[in-house]
């Protein structure tokens, strides 16, 4: 479902539309978006982007231009996270407090990747699968792990990596 709220830029690539939520975000130019993928409301995803199959953009996330997504990305906006309140009454919107997250230009986060909230990854930064990001990942840098570590930095920001010794 595509709610008529959603702001699509030109040439947007959404190749299964019945396979997706987006509902509230803004889409820039020339951005593809995978099936099964969930776009909330106040999530901002750039131009020239690609969000993999199965990944998950809550409210209060940026991703900057020419970012990588990779499959079955989760992002996290509450860092403490609860179904109820004290008395036990459903939370709404105002009984927690949204954490935004960024993520530079030209990263690349791997597949299964969980960001938590209030993180911001670098621009041209790489995340590898399955990591935990629970703090800023530096502009460059490439981190794996649970929690997430830096083991090298992507080369001049190209395609190669220099990794370091473990």
């Amino acid at each position: 479902m595509i709610s008529a709220d959603v702001e699509l830029g030109a040439n947007v690539s959404i190749p299964q539309p019945a396979l997706v939520n987006l509902y509230g975000c803004r889409i820039g130019d020339h951005t593809r978006i995978g099936a099964f993928v969930e776009v909330q409301r106040g999530a901002v995803i750039g131009g020239h982007c690609k969000i993999s199959s199965h990944s998950f953009v809550c409210g209060g996330v940026t991703i900057e231009d020419g970012v990588f997504i990779g499959h079955g990305v989760m992002f996290i906006n509450d860092r403490y996270p609860r179904a109820v309140n004290e008395d036990g009454s459903l939370q709404t919107d105002a009984d927690w407090e949204l954490i935004e997250t960024r993520i530079g230009k030209r990263a690349s986060i791997g597949s299964n990747a969980t960001i938590l909230a209030g993180v911001t990854v670098g621009e041209g930064a790489l995340v590898g699968a399955g990591a935990v990001v629970t703090k800023n990942v530096p502009p460059g840098a490439i981190v794996a792990g649970v929690p997430a570590a830096v083991i090298g930095m992507v080369a001049n920001n190209e395609k190669r990596a220099v990794v370091a010794p473990r």
